[in-house]
């Protein structure tokens, strides 16, 4: 099954995707992207997560994001977000119910940015 040539996800081709990447994230034109990675976005945007992490996620007090996420896999991630990392100045999330309901689609639109498909900025949806 090949996706829309104007929405660009982890593969273009779904086919040649491992099983669950291809429906990691949606994103068209570079600011439009499907609704669980919007959630992801509003998410790093009300934890203000760009504070350690820098408005492109290019690393601030925190490590770049957009870096980390070339090599952090999916579980990894997970399992950073929710108990933090207290000895380098990163909080836990776990008590957060936005994080609890979102951090897929964080780490979706985190993903997005690291392979270049997602612009940073503003982000709205697919129509």
């Amino acid at each position: 099954m090949l996706l829309a040539a104007s929405i660009v996800g982890v593969c273009a081709n779904a086919d040649d995707a491992p099983a669950g990447d291809a429906a990691l994230y949606q994103v068209q034109d570079g600011s439009k992207v499907d609704p669980k990675t919007l959630m992801g976005w509003k998410t790093w945007r009300a934890l203000a997560c760009e504070r350690c992490h820098g408005a492109e996620q290019e690393g601030l007090v925190g490590p770049s994001l957009v870096n980390s996420l070339k090599v952090l896999s999916k579980e990894d991630f997970h399992t950073v977000i929710m108990n933090g990392r207290p000895e380098k100045g990163m909080p836990p999330f776990s008590t957060s119910d936005m994080v609890n309901k979102n951090w897929e689609g964080l780490y979706a639109y985190l993903k997005g940015r690291s392979d270049g498909k997602i612009q940073p900025g503003r982000l709205a949806p697919i129509e």
